[in-house]
């Protein structure tokens, strides 16, 4: 009787992500049930292929990372996920101060956080605000707002997004510092981090990261466990993550493991 002839390590990783193509996630006990190994090999193939960006680990295993689409320009965008984008951006709004410099990133997500902001509504409207922007709605929203300091920032302008990138504009940030920066993302995954999909943009966004004390991300569910192109950052960069009550429950467990704060709008 011939014997089973046990897989080389690619061939043994390749059957785990193809395990992922039939099911949602995939569990370390079900790896060394599957193929006669250890807990501690188990865990280097996940490892490994985390590594790669073929997947998401997860608390006891591991689950499937997508490829992020293309991003549509920001006008079309603003139909896509508006009730989440509408919570997040109150949740998100509440998380400011009163005195606060504020840096706010491009995105419709954002557009919805300056739209609670400075909605004279809102009983808890914070006062004294100083406003760091370079996007070209955030500051067609602001201009005409007389209680708040607005800092706008020039540059290249990137006509999908209406947002100011480049040199000019990474200059310009690296001479302004900010209580918080609220910012969005194309993708976010646990292993791969923020990424986007238009690499200047990236630079211009990296630089935004670095001239705040406390990073808030704005991302509905649909950005969650994907991945696109350019890195921008790794997750551990982020200090609060604002999303909706769809965003994978796994995910939010792995993210507050890392002592990352997790608000649910």
């Amino acid at each position: 009787m011939e014997q089973d002839i046990p897989l080389t390590i690619p061939e043994r990783q390749n059957q785990i992500l193809y395990l992922l193509t039939r099911q949602p996630r995939i569990t370390v006990t079900g790896i060394c049930e599957q193929f006669g190994v250890s807990e501690a090999t188990a865990r280097r193939d996940l490892e490994t292929l985390a590594s790669q960006g073929k997947l998401q680990r997860v608390h006891g295993g591991a689950i499937s990372v997508h490829n992020a689409p293309p991003e549509p320009p920001m006008i079309q965008r603003q139909i896509e996920q508006a009730g989440e984008k509408i919570r997040i951006g109150y949740m998100a709004a509440g998380l400011v101060q009163d005195g606060d410099t504020v840096f706010l990133g491009s995105g419709t997500t954002v557009l919805e956080v300056v739209r609670h902001l400075w909605n004279n509504h809102v009983h808890w409207k914070p006062r004294g605000l100083t406003v760091i922007t370079n996007s070209l709605p955030v500051i067609n929203l602001l201009a005409g707002v007389s209680e708040i300091t607005l800092i706008s920032l020039g540059g290249m302008l990137r006509q999908s997004e209406l947002s100011f990138i480049g040199h000019i504009t990474e200059q310009a940030i690296a001479e302004v510092r900010a209580d918080k920066v609220i910012l969005g993302i194309h993708a976010l995954s646990l292993e791969q981090g923020l990424t986007n999909d238009y690499l200047p943009e990236t630079m211009t966004d990296r630089a935004i990261l670095h001239a705040g004390r406390q990073v808030i991300l704005v991302v509905d569910h649909t950005k969650i466990g994907r991945v696109s192109t350019a890195l921008l950052a790794p997750i551990d960069c982020v200090n609060t993550i604002v999303t909706d009550p769809q965003t994978p429950k796994e995910f939010l467990a792995a993210v507050e493991s890392r002592g990352i704060q997790v608000i649910i709008a």
